[in-house]
């Protein structure tokens, strides 16, 4: 009798092994969750300080699981990663997941691997946007959760709201009856303590781990079967080279064992394990064999792809490849064609730039890459702004030099006709600036769900708005409010097509020449706008240099130097007061940018440009266009 398993692939009934289901108590692997800054390093440091896995004497850096160079700059969580830490004879394997849910592609990927999560929530805030993405997927999987109210010491700490709103939104998520009776463990991360009552607090954090231990559940596994393990991640080393990271669902892997990669078709190809890498702290540690319900890091599998089963090869049986959410937004990635080209970076041609591209599909399965018409050009799609910025960010610390167009929403065709894609979005802004908001967002199609008014003075509203009309309002809002408000948004899924949006209303300040900005043309500039330049900056014809006051674009001369005489001496220029100009960051950039304009990106400098560089060129186009 023959017995068809997934993949397809026929097994003669004799020779499938017993399988027997054991429950591995000296094993728990969760995942923590938390908002943006809600202390969810923090915790992770305090845990991994009070389990001694580092010596005495051992100099430790803060917020150690932001190793990415961006995390730590930015304060947020980009890459999940994997620690261990031990508390009596248990090891628990802790997945650290992203904030954000443009960095939804992680998430989706490492509830894989885990049993339960530790949902953490800030005892001011308490549940925020960016957090019901991620508890979503693990209530999707029926994971069970412990809710962790953290920064109890602060002084306007308010621990029972919050456990009451974080109730309110395991319902709203369609959580169990089993899910929704969670257990409370309040924390201040920064202190390392912990208690179950938030007036009752213990000078360490073993109420959270015996929390851990007695709430969340051991991995029940099937030890002695034919090992099975989906690669989640990957990682990689100089020296041991590519690693393939996941959870073994079934069997054992054994150094240097033959076994069979699946590809996400179904494709069997053969394949040998170099080595096996279990996690202690922040450092991985070789054994010779790792059972099912372990966390592994295993070498030797060069084409390993994320999704892709490694299985016994006696008995190659695929689990279920990883699906994620498809992207929403896009961004063309070509060149760098100005009269700088070339100049500052290392990797500037289409093929390096390429190269770079696939290579990055390889580890975030969130991210798609399109060849397009043009040998030079490429369209990258993710889940939001950020997600691209972040990865055109590493390019070009990594030496890479190119230039990249406006962002634009990924339509798709429905039922009913054209869809885009929406967001809800939460918004906080002090009282004063709830009438600005209001009509900032029904320019932007935005339709309001909810307002709240709060006792501090601040209003919290909610909008579902599309996609589109969120691309480059982030500045603007901070500007109405004056750095005041706070605003995040949650892929809501894709609506009716809204219409035209028009979501700049200010022109480009063009340079009309190729050379170095002079105080004298600068000053003359500063009358029509905002300038983005100083004194000494290089400028080519079509670089824009600063924001205009009306709607059109308008052409400067900043290189202009001011005529010398008898009366006028070259120190009349030293006299010239210029406003401080705007400094534009990457994600400024982005924001800025129309249709018609480009990022240039290189290693030291971004610049902003029009697509077409040459002033009658650009006059005769939109002569045509009317």
């Amino acid at each position: 009798m023959l017995i068809l398993v997934a993949g397809g692939r026929q097994v003669p009934e004799s020779v499938q092994p017993p399988s027997e289901i054991m429950q591995r108590n000296e094993v728990r692997n969760i995942a923590i969750i938390a908002h943006v800054d809600h202390g969810k390093t923090t915790l992770v440091d305090a845990m991994l300080k009070q389990s001694h896995i580092f010596r005495d004497n051992q100099q430790v850096a803060e917020r150690m699981m932001d190793s990415n160079a961006l995390e730590r700059e930015r304060g947020i969580t980009i890459l999940s990663k994997v620690t261990a830490v031990t508390y009596g004879d248990t090891r628990i394997n802790i997945v650290d997941t992203p904030g954000h849910a443009d960095f939804g592609g992680e998430v989706e990927r490492v509830m894989n691997m885990v049993d339960g999560v530790l949902l953490l929530v800030d005892a001011v805030d308490g549940p925020m946007p960016q957090t019901k993405f991620v508890l979503r997927q693990a209530l999707e999987r029926g994971h069970k959760a412990i809710v962790v109210v953290n920064k109890i010491d602060r002084a306007n700490a308010r621990a029972n709201h919050v456990v009451n709103a974080t109730f309110d939104l395991f319902i709203d998520l369609g959580a169990s009856d089993k899910q929704s009776e969670f257990s409370v463990v309040y924390t201040s991360a920064t202190k390392g303590i912990a208690g179950l009552h938030p007036h009752e607090m213990t000078d360490s954090l073993e109420p959270l781990f015996e929390e851990i231990l007695r709430s969340l559940p051991a991995p029940d596994v099937d030890v002695d079967g034919p090992a099975q393990m989906v690669i989640t991640t990957m990682g990689f080393d100089e020296y041991k080279g590519k690693f393939a990271i996941g959870r073994i669902h079934r069997g054992t892997l054994r150094k240097a064992q033959t076994i069979v990669r699946i590809d996400q078709d179904g494709g069997e190809h053969p394949a040998k394990i170099n080595q096996v890498f279990r996690y202690r702290g922040l450092e991985r540690y070789e054994v010779d064999e790792a059972v099912a319900g372990d966390i592994v890091a295993i070498t030797g599998i060069n084409d390993a792809g994320i999704g892709e089963t490694l299985a016994d090869a006696a008995h190659p049986e695929q689990l279920p490849p990883i699906r994620v959410e498809e992207p929403t937004v896009r961004m063309a990635f070509s060149i760098n064609n100005s009269p700088f080209g070339g100049r500052e970076g290392t990797f500037v041609t289409s093929r390096k730039v390429r190269e770079r591209l696939y290579q990055e599909i390889e580890r975030d399965v969130a991210l798609r890459v399109e060849d397009t018409a043009s040998a030079d050009t490429l369209l990258v799609s993710g889940r939001g702004e950020l997600h691209l910025a972040i990865l055109i960010e590493n390019m070009r610390r990594e030496g890479y030099e190119f230039q990249v167009a406006k962002p634009e929403v990924i339509f798709r065709d429905g039922p009913d006709g054209r869809q885009e894609p929406y967001e809800l979005v939460d918004i906080e802004v002090p009282e004063a600036f709830q009438g600005t908001v209001v009509e900032m967002m029904g320019q932007r199609k935005g339709q309001m769900r909810d307002m709240k008014f709060r006792d501090d003075g601040s209003v919290h509203i909610v909008y579902h708005v599309p996609t589109r009309g969120l691309l480059g309002f982030r500045q603007h809002f901070l500007t109405a409010t004056r750095g005041t408000g706070v605003m995040n948004a949650l892929f809501n899924g894709y609506g009716p097509y809204a219409g035209h949006l028009q979501t700049r209303v200010s022109g480009s300040l063009l340079a009309w020449e190729q050379g170095t900005a002079t105080a004298f043309g600068l000053n003359n500039a500063q009358e029509r706008g905002q300038l983005f330049i100083v004194p000494g900056t290089e400028v080519y014809e079509g670089m824009i240099v600063g924001q205009h006051i009306r709607e059109e674009d308008l052409e400067v001369n900043v290189a202009r130097k001011k005529q010398l005489n008898n009366i006028r001496s070259s120190n009349a220029e030293e006299a010239i007061r210029l406003d401080t100009p705007r400094s534009l960051s990457l994600d400024d950039c982005i924001e800025y940018i129309a249709d018609d304009e480009l990022v240039e990106v290189t290693p030291k400098s971004l610049r902003l440009r029009k697509k077409l560089l040459d002033t009658n060129e650009r006059r005769r186009q939109v002569k045509n266009s009317k």
